[in-house]
């Protein structure tokens, strides 16, 4: 009996030995037939340091307030300025196209450079787009009413590089330019009752800008662990070509931590802008969109003075897998003395990850906020 018992026990224990088998195989074909279609496209997790710039081309859906549905598509390339520097990272070159059914369509440019052993960084931001937009006005008291709703179409170009060199282990201090140009079109101010003229005349911002930063984070675009302290200030006046004259004040604080032994983190970051003088509408600071509140229309919440904080778990999973959830809240003022604990707007979501490249991700985000939410496909994690 006993030895019938072992033999049961055996055939039983192989069969599902064998079951466990073909199942773990199965998912090995899958997953390799999967990447073999990521590898074509470029994003096989790695880079190839014998490419000038080693490149992957994905597409994917969206869908948010502000843009509707539609179809982005990501160019990430990855690059080294001298194959002889084993001391600054890599850097990266990041495009993104964009086109939706409400009519938009638009690029922008990230590249982040690394050279003479990290003692210099140069980033070039630019964004160009022809795109329906909203106006709810200025303040969170018209920006809150639905009602308060302006279309119109949004045109609108901008360059902010920035070149930064080490003064300290750890501290850099940079000088850029930013421009700005902006004209909004087919207004539509429907039934508000908010103000829209400052929406018809074209705006051109031209300002000088400065960052100190201290940043300890292992890789900027995807950091693991370290602290960013980055304060970035600009003077905008009609004497270096701006139409109006005003200032702008920035900080960012950022913290990563590694938890477990694979690479999950957690983040947090607290982040401002404060303005003052003549504003244009579009140099307003702003809540919302792919990387502040995700979840809101972008500009739906603007003023002059802006605060927000969010908090991040970012779960690593196997085969280059991730989720993220995230908790965070804001808010908009036109003065420092003015932001009210009544006023402060909820955030709230969820994401999914794919490493497409050596740590730089592919992010797939689904943000609610106060009435609003967004589905939005992007490259790199939102801070």
């Amino acid at each position: 009996m006993i030895k019938l018992v072992y033999f049961i026990a055996a055939v039983s224990g192989g069969a599902l030995a064998s079951a466990d088998l073909a199942e773990q195989q199965q998912s090995q074909a899958d997953g390799s037939f999967i990447d073999n279609i990521l590898e074509k496209l470029g994003a096989d997790g790695g880079y190839d340091s014998s490419k000038a710039i080693d490149f992957s081309v994905l597409p994917g859906p969206f869908y948010n307030p502000e843009l509707s549905l539609g179809v982005g598509i990501s160019a990430i390339g990855l690059y080294q300025i001298d194959e002889s520097d084993q001391v600054s990272q890599t850097s990266s070159l990041v495009i993104n196209g964009f086109a939706s059914i409400n009519g938009s369509i638009g690029m922008t440019i990230d590249n982040r450079s690394f050279f003479k052993e990290d003692q210099w960084r140069l980033y070039i931001d630019a964004d160009i787009a022809d795109a329906p937009d909203v106006f709810y006005g200025v303040g969170y008291q018209q920006n809150h009413q639905d009602n308060n709703r302006v279309d119109f179409n949004h045109r609108e170009f901008s360059l902010r590089p920035m070149l930064l060199g080490r003064v300290a282990d750890s501290a850099f201090i940079g000088a850029g330019f930013d421009f700005s140009y902006a004209k909004a079109s087919e207004i539509d101010p429907s039934q508000s009752e908010v103000d829209s003229s400052i929406l018809e005349s074209s705006s051109s911002a031209v300002g000088l800008t400065l960052q100190a930063n201290y940043d300890t984070r292992d890789v900027v675009r995807n950091p693991y662990e370290g602290r960013l302290l980055q304060l970035d200030a600009g003077w905008y006046h009609p004497h270096i070509g701006s139409n109006d004259s005003f200032q702008t004040l920035s900080f960012n604080y950022s913290e990563y931590y590694r938890l477990g032994p694979r690479d999950s983190v957690l983040a947090w970051q607290y982040k401002s802008r404060f303005s003052y003088g003549d504003v244009p509408w579009h140099m307003l600071s702003t809540v919302g969109g792919g990387s502040a509140l995700r979840g809101y229309t972008t500009g739906r919440y603007r003023d002059k003075q802006m605060m927000m904080s969010q908090i991040e778990y970012r779960w690593d999973l196997p085969r280059r897998h991730g989720l993220v959830f995230w908790l965070g809240a804001g808010a908009v003022a036109p003065t420092l003395d003015e932001f009210s604990s009544q006023e402060i707007l909820p955030n709230a979501g969820f994401g999914y990850r794919f490493e497409v490249k050596s740590r730089v991700n592919l992010r797939l985000d689904m943000g609610f906020g106060d009435g609003e939410s967004g589905f939005y496909f992007n490259v790199d994690e939102a801070f």
